[in-house]
């Protein structure tokens, strides 16, 4: 049947549909998978046929195609064409309609409404399917609750990808307490969203992505719900699904691959598993192992928390005693706690908030309820603390109530010990010479830590670098690399030496050695610790520790087994092994740790000095941005900075950032088009050389583009291992990223959804230095005769062209 409608003197067989308007879903009878059951249901119709996104009958299956859909002044029903099995599924009006009718729209949603009537908003509609999900939540549906009506929006996961049927795990939100977003499988919590804090879900990365979805939270008397709607058509088509795993995902249409490409994923790890530490315990995905108790807590089972089993949490070393003076502890940057057993008020201040803890005995913690206003609202928890997670880019500040013993544990412990070796000085004076050692020595690298951040300027003005970040002893590191042996060097940057060690218990690490020389030691030292010790992503580095020690600059790093990206795409023998799929998931990682720097993480960072050696490669060539010892970081809105020192390196620093010392995050996107285009093609920007033209290899990519030749852009060793459309695409977006006007570059977050969707891209415009080669000898050779055309060159004190 035609249109888009169903109306009172029409039925809808199987092997009839109704599509919607635009052509965007059609709604009919489908057998999933590999079942020979029908059911009604709604899928894409114009990309992703199959992907079905609403069931009707999903817990009641037809056996054969008999089904049979009408209308009524009453409402739908679907039954067989005998009726011999009664009615399927029904939807019941509960009042008399005038002129029934339903239909298809281009969302998605499948209304019932009264042709009679003018339809001013959903309101109007008498029964839409968009407030009764399956295990698909789609742009501009509600997940939530009505409260005036009861409406309950939540998303069931499907039995198996042959049965629609109500599967084991369901995404709902749990008014007990502070409303948050619960998945369970059955009875049992599996994961938890996090709280919304005023302005985005707590524990869950930023992705909304500005010029292509936005999403509303509405938390008022009358309803509570979540929505994300796409910009406009030409947005990426996008929809979250419950998955029969119990992972909520959100999927991007690849246009190109004909696949959902995973843009986000609700579950990435075993800590956002649903209480892994147990009460009062916090998970931190890169700690081994996983759990620690909260400070003042130990164990409840030590023998099982040891053997791995952390399911029984923690319990407090000292109780709490109602009417003692008592304190709290801060934890910033964490997943607040289940909110079940919670109470809270959105009016509260925060010194009202913290007294009323105070003044409840049973009170054991507090939180703001919203700080995008400042910090306002408070939120009380009242037993023990479940699902406490390490989210420092995203994460919230949690008030841990503490009796005045533990707040001053550290330094009561520190007199005893001074005192027991004043009364036992006769048994205890090799200990206390031992521990006079440890403290003296202990409290030298921490002043040499404090003095080497003093230097150049306060512990202010780097943002109060977390000293707590582990030191390690110079004899330990030295250890580790054989006395930094020539045999454990892994390589050399501008700033000193790398080496790979050992350490005591099997651990591999990577030590970065600051050349005391390098007048830039001190400031790459300050900026490595103060910003990627406070990052979390699993496309950036991990720091591991540091060290000060007789003056010593060190950093250590978690090891990378295959090196940084430069040794593969530009060494004949390594880069035979980069097949154009491994290529694909190391831009896609680059371009996601970048998006992650820029929009998602507190410090909002721009690099400066992304190139090829600053991407290293774990095990399975996952990429890690590394060297952030030039970065810079932003607050509030700041999107841009000039500077007098420009500082980076020749071949992929932007025409602004090079010539008048302008950067901003632009100014890594056209670093990021650069390392695109070369990982690509396989050879460098500025050592490329061609027989017919003198361009740099952004010249050539350019010149390429306009004469439609980019095969001959392409490294002959993935010719044959990509899709040449793809490959296309990415040197496309590449080119984008490259051009001349910062402005006409996307920002980071639209190159993620670029590369993971089709989304219809723009031509590119003339990139910035594709004639590089030129402009940096006549220009820039007045200033510095020494300075080369090397791609490894780091330039320091470069003035910028006023």
């Amino acid at each position: 049947m035609a249109g888009d409608t169903i109306r009172a003197n029409q039925t809808l067989r199987d092997g009839d549909t109704i599509i919607s308007a635009a052509g965007e879903f059609e709604l009919g009878f489908f057998s999933p998978g590999t079942s020979t059951n029908r059911y009604l249901g709604i899928w894409y119709k114009k990309i992703s046929t199959g992907t079905v996104v609403w069931v009707a009958n999903r817990n009641h299956s037809l056996m054969d195609t008999s089904g049979v859909v009408q209308i009524n002044d009453k409402g739908i029903t679907l039954r067989t064409r005998n009726s011999s099995e009664g009615i399927i599924w029904s939807v019941d009006a509960h009042r008399t309609i005038e002129i029934p009718a339903l239909q298809l729209l281009d969302t998605g949603n499948l209304v019932l409404r009264d042709e009679a009537h003018d339809i001013k908003n959903e309101k109007d509609f008498i029964w839409q399917s968009f407030d009764y999900p399956g295990d698909n939540l789609l742009p501009g549906m509600k997940f939530g609750i009505d409260l005036e009506t009861g409406i309950d929006r939540y998303y069931t996961s499907w039995k198996s990808i042959d049965d629609p049927s109500l599967g084991s795990f369901t995404n709902r939100l749990d008014l007990n307490g502070f409303p948050q977003f619960i998945i369970r499988k059955g009875s049992l919590i599996w994961s938890r969203t996090g709280l919304w804090n005023g302005y985005k879900f707590g524990g869950i990365p930023s992705y909304n992505q500005k010029g292509l979805y936005t999403y509303t939270y509405v938390f008022n008397e009358k309803e509570i719900y979540y929505r994300f709607d796409l910009v406009n058509r030409t947005s990426p088509i996008m929809r979250f699904v419950l998955t029969t795993n119990g992972d909520s995902k959100l999927l991007v249409w690849n246009g190109q691959q004909q696949n959902w490409m995973v843009y986000l994923s609700l579950q990435e790890t075993d800590c956002d598993r649903y209480g892994l530490c147990g009460a009062n315990g916090q998970c931190n995905v890169y700690n081994a192992p996983r759990c620690k108790c909260l400070r003042g807590f130990v164990p409840r089972f030590p023998e099982k928390w040891n053997a791995a089993d952390w399911s029984d949490g923690c319990i407090r070393t000292t109780k709490l005693v109602c009417g003692t003076k008592e304190g709290f502890v801060k934890y910033s940057g964490v997943k607040l706690p289940d909110t079940r057993q919670s109470w809270y008020d959105k009016t509260i201040n925060h010194h009202e908030c913290e007294q009323f803890c105070l003044k409840n005995c049973s009170c054991t913690a507090y939180a703001y309820a919203d700080v995008s206003k400042g910090g306002q609202g408070c939120l009380l928890w009242f037993n023990d603390l479940i699902d406490i997670r390490d989210y420092a880019e995203d994460g919230q500040d949690i008030y841990v109530r503490m009796p005045s013993s533990e707040l001053v544990r550290s330094w009561s412990s520190r007199v005893k010990r001074k005192i027991l070796v004043i009364l036992i000085p006769s048994i205890l004076i090799v200990v206390l010479l031992v521990i006079l050692l440890v403290y003296k020595r202990r409290k030298l690298q921490q002043e040499e830590s404090l003095k080497v951040f003093s230097e150049s300027g306060s512990l202010d003005e780097i943002e109060n670098v977390d000293l707590e970040l582990p030191i390690f002893d110079l004899e330990r590191i030295a250890n580790a690399t054989s006395n930094f042996s020539n045999n454990s060097k892994l390589g050399e940057g501008g700033f000193g030496p790398v080496y790979k060690g050992t350490l005591d218990d099997g651990q591999e690490i990577a030590v970065k050695r600051l050349s005391k020389n390098s007048s830039q030691g001190l400031n790459e030292f300050k900026n490595e610790v103060s910003f990627i010790a406070k990052l979390q992503h699993r496309n950036l580095v991990t720091l591991l520790g540091w060290c000060t020690e007789k003056g010593e600059r060190i950093l250590i790093y978690e090891y990378m087994a295959n090196k940084s990206l430069d040794s593969f795409i530009f060494e004949e023998k390594s880069r035979i092994t980069l097949d154009w799929p491994t290529r694909y998931n190391i831009i896609n990682g680059i371009a996601r740790g970048l998006m992650y720097l820029h929009q998602d993480s507190k410090l909002r960072i721009i690099h400066r000095d992304l190139k090829a050696s600053n991407i290293l490669l774990d095990h399975e060539m996952n990429p890690k941005i590394s060297d952030f010892g030039l970065a810079r970081s932003f607050g509030g809105n700041e999107t841009d900075s000039e500077t007098t020192r420009v500082v980076g390196t020749f071949g992929y620093m932007s025409p602004e950032y090079a010539i008048d010392g302008q950067f901003s995050v632009k100014s890594d996107v056209y670093s990021f088009g650069v390392l695109l285009i070369e990982i690509v093609s396989g050879v460098k920007n500025r050592s490329y050389c061609h027989p017919d033209h003198s361009l740099n290899l952004l010249g050539h990519a350019w010149m390429s583009y306009k004469e439609d030749k980019l095969r001959q852009l392409i490294d002959g060793v993935i010719l044959d291992s990509s899709s040449h459309i793809e490959v296309f695409r990415v040197i496309q977006i590449g080119l984008l990223c490259v051009q001349h006007d910062p402005k006409d570059r996307p920002v980071m977050s639209q190159v993620v959804l670029m590369l993971s969707s089709n989304m219809k891209l723009p031509h590119p415009k003339q990139p910035g230095f594709f004639m590089e080669r030129y402009l940096f000898e006549a220009d820039h050779l007045s200033i510095n005769p020494n300075l080369s055309s090397s791609n490894q060159l780091t330039i320091t004190g470069l003035l910028p062209r006023q």
